[in-house]
């Protein structure tokens, strides 16, 4: 096994304080969790409907004034809902956060909206979206080393309003969810400092590794559904040791928990 592990053990020795703050203990609420923010439409007879979005943030306390962090949105400007319909969508933001629950998502909206109606472009006034944002209510748990996936879904026929004399308000109608897209596995390794790293395996490829905290404690998050060994590489006093055939679920993490190394 030493032979195996030897080049991702080097790997290892250069990121171990990285490995080291993946480690968690029992509570699934404490690290953090990948969000990531698409965007996509429902159907609408415009030409296009274009909405300038700057920013994507999330809130995870119940003061819909403060708490809000932002995702850092992969490119700030105008999308054309229209582009994403009948299940296309595009990626907003993707960003670790702070796992636990996060109460409401809000998008910043510039001043570049418009809709196109028979070849004839129109702006779309948004006065309190370009103040305060657009606020959605997510009440979501967000599990430690879980990613996610979260869908805003804009109904771009409703939130289109005309007002007469050509002109048009954006009042957004929009809906949104979520989706686990991995799993984790979790564990602690004794005796503490014991071991020179965590291998998780499938097939014959090494899919994810972690160096245990003081504790021992590990987690090996981002894994798709289904069955991996966990392979552990002792000091070289203390023999290896693999457990096999540990199943992986979406949305939940496999705690394997304490594996003493003899």
């Amino acid at each position: 096994m030493k032979n195996r592990f030897l080049a991702a053990l080097t790997a290892l020795a250069t990121t171990a304080t990285l490995f080291s703050a993946c480690s968690k203990d029992d509570n699934n609420n404490s690290g953090t969790t990948k969000l990531s923010v698409y965007l996509t439409d429902a159907p609408s007879p415009y030409d296009a409907v274009n909405v300038d979005i700057q920013d994507v943030m999330v809130n995870s306390t119940s003061d819909s004034t403060n708490g809000w962090q932002s995702l850092h949105i992969l490119r700030p400007g105008v999308y054309n809902l229209l582009n994403f319909r009948n299940g296309i969508d595009t990626l907003l933001a993707a960003t670790d956060i702070p796992a636990g629950k996060i109460s409401q998502i809000r998008l910043l909206l510039g001043a570049n909206n418009s809709v196109v109606i028979g070849g004839t472009s129109y702006p779309l006034q948004t006065p309190s979206a370009q103040q305060s944002g657009l606020k959605l209510n997510i009440n979501a748990t967000l599990v430690a080393g879980i990613d996610y996936r979260l869908w805003i879904d804009f109904d771009a026929n409703k939130s289109v309003v005309a007002t007469g004399n050509g002109k048009f308000n954006l009042k957004p109608v929009i809906r949104s969810y979520t989706q686990a897209t991995s799993g984790s596995i979790k564990g602690i390794i004794l005796p503490p400092l014991t071991t020179s790293g965590v291998f998780v395996i499938q097939n014959t490829d090494t899919v994810g590794t972690a160096i245990p905290d003081a504790t021992g404690a590990f987690l090996v998050a981002g894994l798709n559904a289904g069955a991996y060994n966990v392979a552990v590489a002792g000091n070289g006093v203390l023999k290896d040791t693999t457990l096999l055939n540990v199943n992986v679920t979406i949305g939940q993490v496999t705690n394997i928990g304490s594996v003493t190394l003899h």
